[in-house]
C-alpha cells in the first residue's frame, strides 16, 4: 500500500467461508453447485453493467454514474439470502442486488438518462434506484437518512408480524452520521427484525477510515448500542451469504437485529466525478494485483470444485454483456419527459396558482429545442 493508503486496524478477525471450504473440497452447507454459479454469474453481470455505465459516462451519452467495482460479493451474498418479502434501504451503490433480483437492466439504464420511462421522471439525481416489486427503496443523496427509515419499517413489520425482514446499508463514513446513531438506538431498544449493513470500503469519498472512526473496528460499533454485531470478508461471497442467511434467521425467530460489517474495497471512484488517485494514488491497482477481487476468488473456488473451465468462463461473460448492451441501448433514444410531468405526482388536483405556472412553463419553452438540458456533472 502507499503511504496514503487506509490505515486499517486487522485485530478483529474476519469470517470467512471460501478457504475453509476449498480445503475440505466440499460444497458449502446450505448451497449447491447451481446456487454457487448463479452467484457467480450475478457478479460478473455487475462488473458489466458498471463497465457499460463508465463508458457512457465517458463518452458523454450520461452525466452521472456511481459503480461498486469490488464490491459485487457484499450485493450477492446478500441478495441470495432474502425472500421476496424483504426489504432493501439501501444507498446509491446497492443497485446490484436489483441486478441479481431480476430488475430489468432497462429500467436502471431509462433511470440513467432519466428519460420519459424513468421512474423517477427525470428529477431524482441517476443512480439513485429503486423497484416497487423488490421492494427496493429509493435511496437519498443525504447520507445516513434512510437508516431511520428502515428502523421505522422495521418496527412496523414487528408489530404486524409480517415475516419481513429489513435490510439497510450504510458506508463506512456514513456511521458518524447522526441518523445511525437513531437507527442503532432503536435496533438495540425495540429488537425489530433489522440487518444493518456496514459497508466498509475503506473510504468515505477521499477520507480513510481512521480519519472517520477511532474505534478499532467498525463492528464495534454495534457494542454500544446492545446489537451483535460480526464483522465478515465482504469479498467472500459465501461468508456474506452465511452472515446473512443466519442474520435473517435469527430476525425471523422474533431474536431482534444484527449489524455486520462487510470488510470490502471500493477499486472505483466514489462517483463519476472523483478522482481517487488525488488522495490514494495508485492503491486500487496494486489492491487487484493482491488477487483480493471477489470474482477472481470466487472463479478459482469454483475451480476448486470442478465447476469451472475457460468455455464456461467466456459464455457468461458474452451473456452478461449481451444482456447489458440490450438492456441499455434503447434507453438513449427515449425522449425526455413531458414538461407537464414537473407537476404530477403532488396534488390530486393541481391549485390555480401552480396550474398558471405549468401552463407558462410550456409555452415559454416550447420555443427551444429540447437538447442537452439537465445535464449533471458534479
Amino acid at each position: 500500500m502507499s503511504s496514503k493508503s487506509a490505515d486499517i486496524p486487522n485485530s478483529a478477525p474476519l469470517l470467512r467461508a471460501m478457504t475453509d471450504s476449498t480445503k475440505a473440497g466440499q460444497l458449502p452447507d446450505g448451497l449447491t453447485a447451481q446456487d454457487l454459479k448463479q452467484m457467480y454469474e450475478g457478479m460478473v453481470l455487475i462488473r458489466a453493467y458498471d463497465e457499460r455505465q463508465k463508458k457512457l459516462q465517458r463518452s458523454g451519452r450520461i452525466g452521472f454514474c456511481v459503480t461498486s467495482t469490488g464490491e459485487e460479493a457484499t450485493q450477492v451474498g446478500i441478495g441470495h439470502a432474502l425472500q421476496d418479502q424483504d426489504w432493501i434501504f439501501g444507498y446509491y451503490r446497492q443497485y446490484g442486488m436489483m441486478l441479481y433480483k431480476g430488475a430489468p437492466i432497462t429500467e436502471l439504464a431509462d433511470h440513467l438518462f432519466g428519460n420519459r420511462d424513468d421512474y423517477a421522471k427525470g428529477r431524482q439525481m441517476p443512480a439513485h434506484y429503486t423497484n416497487r416489486r423488490l421492494n427496493f427503496v429509493s435511496s437519498s443523496s443525504v447520507i445516513g437518512t434512510h437508516l431511520i427509515h428502515a428502523a421505522g419499517a422495521a418496527m412496523a413489520a414487528k408489530y404486524k408480524k409480517d415475516n419481513a425482514v429489513i435490510t439497510t446499508f450504510i458506508g463506512d463514513g456514513g456511521t458518524s452520521a447522526n441518523d445511525f446513531h437513531s437507527c442503532m438506538t432503536f435496533a438495540g431498544v425495540y429488537k425489530p427484525p433489522l440487518v444493518i449493513y456496514i459497508v466498509n470500503n475503506q473510504y468515505a469519498i477521499s477520507q480513510p477510515v481512521s480519519k472517520q472512526c477511532g474505534a478499532e473496528t467498525l463492528h464495534l460499533k454495534g457494542v454500544g448500542y446492545g446489537v451483535p454485531a460480526v464483522r465478515v470478508d465482504g469479498n467472500d461471497v459465501i461468508a456474506v451469504y452465511n452472515a446473512s442467511r443466519e442474520a435473517f434467521a435469527k430476525a425471523r425467530a422474533g431474536e431482534g437485529p444484527t449489524l455486520i460489517e462487510l470488510f470490502t474495497y471500493r477499486v472505483g471512484p466514489h462517483s463519476s466525478s472523483d478522482d481517487p488517485t488525488r488522495y490514494r494514488g495508485n492503491e486500487s491497482d496494486q489492491w487487484l494485483s493482491e488477487d483480493k477481487d471477489p470474482i477472481a476468488r470466487t472463479r478459482n473456488y469454483l475451480k476448486s470444485l470442478g465447476l469451472w473451465d475457460e468455455a464456461y468462463e467466456a459464455k457468461i461473460w458474452k451473456d452478461a454483456q449481451n444482456q447489458v448492451n440490450e438492456g441499455t441501448s434503447g434507453s438513449e433514444k427515449k425522449p425526455e419527459p413531458d414538461w407537464n410531468s414537473l407537476f404530477e405526482d403532488v396534488y390530486a388536483e393541481l391549485p390555480p396558482a401552480l396550474a398558471r405556472q405549468r401552463d407558462e412553463l410550456i409555452e415559454q419553452e416550447s420555443e427551444f429545442p429540447r437538447q442537452q438540458e439537465g445535464e449533471f456533472p458534479l
